[in-house]
């Protein structure tokens, strides 16, 4: 009668989790103190496939990024509490936060300002009024959704 070799496979507990967390959805970060627009944002970007978190001003931003760490950050520059300027560049300054890309989205488009915006570590700046179809396209440049 011949012999049947069985083989159990196993896992490490880190391999699980790397492999489980490589399926999740990537997390984005809305920070705008405009309810109309983080609404906005946050149903375009679920229905493409992102997980969001939202926040109504700088300093419940940077709370949400400390402890969520979203794989990227939209970031209008004009909220209270921490605008977007000293937001991008206390994200950028600190080691446990500085490899999250931002996207700033603000009414202020002039030279100066996206160069202010690239000084303090944005990847990109996007001018509003903006359509959601170029919001995706940036935001799918620096963290595609998972199965695209």
């Amino acid at each position: 009668m011949p012999q049947s070799l069985t083989t159990a496979l196993t896992f490490s507990d880190a391999l699980v989790e790397d492999w489980s967390g490589a399926l999740q959805p990537p997390t984005v970060l809305i920070a705008d103190d405009d309810d109309d627009i983080r609404e906005l944002i946050t149903f375009k970007l679920q229905r493409a496939g992102y997980r969001t978190l939202v926040a109504g001003d700088g300093r419940e931003a940077m709370a949400l990024a400390v402890n969520e760490h979203p794989q990227l950050i939209l970031l209008d520059v004009s909220m209270p509490g921490l605008d977007g300027i000293g937001f991008c560049y206390e994200l950028h300054s600190s080691p446990q936060t500085a490899h999250i890309p931002v996207i700033i989205i603000s009414g202020r488009g002039s030279p100066s300002d996206v160069e202010m915006g690239r000084m303090v570590g944005a990847e990109d700046y996007l001018v509003k009024p903006f359509t959601p179809a170029e919001l995706l396209r940036r935001v799918e440049r620096l963290v595609p959704a998972v199965g695209h």
